[in-house]
């Protein structure tokens, strides 16, 4: 399609009424937002933007090791000093290694929703145990929900639909579907959605400049956007 009829995430007006279930905008914890002020300041734009809820899901890793307590002191920290109207939420974005294994067993889990762990790999390649893993969490009635498996550059349309068919939840980052990891994660995060494979989408926003001009880039066009409409409510 000519780029003529393509838009932006702000021109489609996408973030109002949304919730954006992926960030690293709780600051100091990891390699995402550094300070109060610019969470503070992305807050503010957000709200200019319509947005609702706001999932913080600050990393934890064996490299990153956060406490759930330390993330909770420092959510309320943030709670204390935003007076806006958007709905906050604290999660944590686990890197499946053996930390996480140690977390989801001792059940020491910022859970993101009902029952569900936000969790990731390497973009390069999956650990060793990563179906065991899966597995594991679906055996105990708990839904893993994989961050961004768009990026992952192991996987295939086959790990895709066995993930589907596990019942493992996809979030989609809703910079992938504009382009800004390039065209090959942004032609898989294209093929996920046309097979309706997403269930929700994330900014996995680390600091201010470049949500903004992530969120310019005129690459959406007139489907992505009513496939995109329904998932940001999510």
């Amino acid at each position: 399609m000519l780029k003529l009829f393509r838009k932006s995430v702000l021109e489609g007006g996408l973030l109002h009424g949304a919730t954006d279930n992926h960030s690293h905008i709780l600051y100091g914890v990891d390699d995402g937002v550094r300070t109060r002020e610019e969470s503070l300041a992305i807050l503010s734009w957000l709200e200019e933007q319509g947005l609702s809820e706001l999932w913080l899901t600050p990393h934890i890793m064996e490299d990153v090791p956060n406490t759930t307590e330390g993330l909770k002191a420092r959510f309320e920290e943030l709670k204390a000093v935003y007076n806006g109207p958007i709905k906050f939420h604290l999660a944590a974005e686990y890197m499946m290694d053996t930390l996480f294994e140690e977390r989801f067993r001792a059940r020491d889990i910022l859970w993101h929703g009902e029952n569900t762990i936000l969790v990731e790999t390497s973009t390069v390649a999956p650990p060793v145990n990563f179906w065991d893993v899966l597995f594991e969490m679906m055996s105990a009635d708990i839904t893993p929900l994989l961050a961004h498996p768009e990026r992952y550059r192991y996987m295939d349309s086959t790990d895709y639909r066995k993930l589907h068919e596990m019942g493992v939840k996809l979030q989609m980052n809703l910079p992938s579907i504009a382009g800004y990891y390039g065209k090959t994660v942004q032609a898989r995060a294209k093929y996920l959605l046309d097979k309706g494979w997403i269930c929700m989408t994330g900014s996995d926003c680390h600091r201010f400049r470049v949500i903004r001009h992530q969120y310019n880039a005129k690459e959406l066009s007139p489907k992505q956007m009513r496939q995109l409409r329904p998932l940001m409510e999510q």
